[in-house]
C-alpha cells in the first residue's frame, strides 16, 4: 500500500479560476491531502488573497496551511514548502506548482509503485510548456477550459530559455528536495518513467510577470542566489520582441505538437528520457551549460543569436563614429 498523498505547494497571485481547475485535477487524480501556502506579495491585492483562500476552501475543504507576504524571493519558495513538507503527514507528496498539471498515465499510485521499486523514493517529470496556437498570451475561461485555450505543447523551458526542465514530482517524505523542486539530492528518478507536466505559464499578464521578476532581481528588491532564473526570463523576453510581442510556434527554436492533457504523446517516453539524462546543471554563473546531444530543436536558439550580436556591434561601431566627431569638433549624424 502506497498511503495517503499530500499535495504540498505554495501558490501565488494566480486567478481564482486556475487555483480551482488546479484542485480538480489533482482532486480527480487522487490527491488525498491539500497542504497550501498562500504567498501574495506586495504587488498583489489582499482581496485577491481572500479570493483564492475561498476558492481553496470551496475546491479541497481546507483553509491555506500557510499565509505569507513580502517580495518573492527566490529563496522565498523553498522555505515556505519545506515548512508545509516537515507540517504534513509522513508518506508520499506530490509537489507541483500552481500552474503545473501533471498527467500520470497509468495513475497515480501506479507512479508511486514506480518510484517504490526504484528504491530512489522520487519520481521525476519534466515541463511541458502549453501555448496558444498562435503563440499569444491569450486569456482563457473555465468555459473553454485550459486545454482548448492552450493546445500546442513543446519543451519551450528546455529548448529556449535554458533553464532546468526537470521536476520531482512525487518524494516520500522522508526524501528533501531543492529549490523549485527540480532535483532531490542523493537520489535519482527513473529516466524511464518521466511524467509530463502540462504547463500552463504562458497566459495572459505573464509578460508583465516577467519584467518585473527581471526588474526586481536586477536592482535587488528580491534577492537571487544565482541569475538563472532571471537570465530565463530575460530570454522569453527577447524571444518576444524579435517576434511580434508572441511566440514562434511554426519556427525551428521549440517543437510545438498538438497535445492533451488526457493522453501520453507518443513521442514523449524517448524524447523526455534523452532530456533528462543529457540535461546537466547551469554552471556557477548560471550562463553556460556543458554541451548536450543537439537535435534539430537545440540549433536553432543558437542561430538565433547572431542577428542580435550583430546589431550590437554596428550600435558600438555607430556609437564610436559620433564620439570620435565630438573629440574632433566636426557635427555628424
Amino acid at each position: 500500500m502506497s498511503g495517503p498523498v499530500t499535495l504540498i505547494a505554495v501558490i501565488g497571485p494566480v486567478e481564482p479560476a486556475l487555483l480551482s481547475a488546479w484542485c480538480a485535477h489533482y482532486r480527480d487524480l487522487g490527491v488525498d491531502h491539500f497542504a497550501i501556502a498562500l504567498h501574495c506579495p506586495d504587488t498583489a491585492s489582499t482581496t485577491l488573497r481572500d479570493e483564492l483562500a475561498a476558492t481553496l476552501r470551496a475546491a479541497t475543504g481546507v483553509d491555506p496551511a500557510l499565509l505569507a507576504g513580502g517580495g518573492w524571493h527566490e529563496h522565498t519558495n523553498s522555505i515556505l514548502r519545506d515548512q508545509l513538507r516537515a507540517r504534513a503527514r509522513k508518506g508520499w507528496h506530490l509537489l507541483a506548482d500552481a500552474d503545473e498539471f501533471q498527467h500520470h498515465p497509468d495513475g497515480l499510485r501506479a507512479s508511486i509503485r514506480t518510484a517504490q521499486d526504484s528504491g530512489q523514493a522520487v519520481l521525476g517529470g519534466l515541463l511541458l510548456d502549453r501555448v496558444a496556437a498562435d503563440g499569444g498570451f491569450c486569456l482563457w475561461t473555465p468555459a473553454v477550459g485550459l486545454d482548448r485555450s492552450y493546445p500546442l505543447g513543446g519543451l519551450l523551458t528546455h529548448e529556449l530559455l535554458r533553464g532546468d526542465p526537470r521536476k520531482i514530482v512525487l518524494a516520500h517524505s522522508s526524501v528533501a528536495v531543492t529549490s523549485g523542486n527540480h532535483r532531490a539530492p542523493g537520489h535519482r528518478p527513473p529516466a524511464d518513467a518521466v511524467v509530463p507536466i502540462h504547463h500552463f505559464k504562458w497566459r495572459a499578464g505573464i509578460v508583465a510577470d516577467l519584467q518585473r521578476r527581471v526588474e526586481s532581481f536586477t536592482t535587488g528588491v528580491w534577492r537571487e542566489t544565482s541569475p538563472a532564473v532571471r537570465c530565463e526570463a530575460q530570454r522569453l523576453l527577447d524571444h518576444i520582441s524579435q517576434h511580434g510581442g508572441g511566440l514562434d510556434v511554426t519556427g525551428a527554436a521549440v517543437a510545438f505538437r498538438p497535445v492533451c492533457l488526457t493522453a501520453l504523446p507518443t513521442w514523449w517516453p524517448a524524447q523526455a528520457s534523452a532530456v533528462v539524462q543529457a540535461w546537466r546543471p547551469p554552471s556557477p554563473e548560471g550562463q553556460i551549460r556543458p554541451a548536450a546531444p543537439m537535435t534539430t530543436t537545440d540549433a536553432a536558439p543558437e542561430r538565433s543569436i547572431l542577428p542580435r550580436l550583430h546589431t550590437q556591434l554596428n550600435i558600438l561601431i555607430t556609437a564610436s563614429h559620433r564620439l570620435a566627431r565630438l573629440l574632433r569638433g566636426t557635427p555628424g549624424p
